[in-house]
């Protein structure tokens, strides 16, 4: 079996999961001869569905998703589609007072983009926010990068990002920034309620302008050896900074309740 021409593929269990019950189609499902996958959610999805999986070559799949740990399992899937200004804001308007966006400014390697989309889907992001210009899209590299997580987390394309984020404040949401230069750290900060995290891009960091949308600013401490951190490694540790302090008052209002 050879690979589809021009065929975005997803790789990994949770992967194609996530892909099966995400609202966009699937055109095929490879399984490694002899690879065993005893998970309901995966078998009633692809029932859901009406597919029936092909057998494929662990080599010929290893081939398909270099980069990948696919579990020998990997899916066809239509490219997800960013969504605009309106859409988000439907999006926002439904979203609980424990909300998280990601806003990502001018961030450009779509591997950044990818491994941020990731962790956008682990940490339960509403929504993650890019500028359209001077910004990577969801190019094939980002979607094959974010392994399924493309395909969960609305990803937004705005024209203005300060009128995004003035929009979103006016909502409710509070703003954090990411910059190396600020004079807290955080997990000193309130990151509880509904809270946007905002990193910049990978040549300067934010912009000033997009620094000075933002109602606080945040560094994370770093031991001298280190200088600094990929964009999208910054981008993981704040996100779950955001849920540990979620989970702790939450945990914290049930004691005195």
């Amino acid at each position: 079996m050879t690979k589809p021409p021009n065929a975005p593929l997803v790789g990994g269990v949770h992967a194609v999961i996530a892909a099966l019950q995400a609202d966009r189609p699937v055109y095929h499902v490879w399984r490694v001869a002899g690879a065993t996958h005893n998970n309901s959610s995966l078998d009633n999805a692809l029932a859901k569905r009406g597919l029936v999986s092909d057998v494929v070559d662990r080599a010929e799949l290893d081939n398909w998703l270099p980069d990948i740990a696919h579990q020998g399992i990997a899916a066809e899937v239509a490219p997800p589609e960013s969504i605009d200004e309106r859409q988000l804001k439907r999006l926002i308007d439904k979203t609980g007072e424990t909300s998280l966006v990601l806003v990502l400014d001018q961030v450009q390697d779509p591997h950044n983009l990818g491994a941020c989309l990731r962790s956008a889907a682990a940490a339960g992001v509403d929504a993650v926010i890019a500028p359209r210009r001077r910004a990577v899209g969801l190019t094939a590299t980002a979607v094959k990068v974010a392994a399924g997580a493309a395909h969960i987390v609305p990803f937004a394309c705005v024209t203005n990002l300060a009128r995004t984020l003035g929009t979103l404040q006016a909502a409710g949401y509070f703003a954090v920034g990411l910059d190396a230069e600020a004079n807290t750290a955080i997990e000193m900060l309130d990151l509880t309620g509904r809270r946007i995290i905002m990193a910049g891009g990978e040549a300067g960091g934010l912009r000033r302008r997009s620094a000075e949308c933002c109602d606080e600013l945040g560094t994370i401490i770093l031991e001298d050896a280190v200088e600094s951190l990929n964009v999208s490694v910054a981008v993981g540790v704040t996100l779950f900074e955001a849920r540990r302090q979620q989970r702790a008052k939450h945990l914290g209002a049930r004691q005195v309740g």
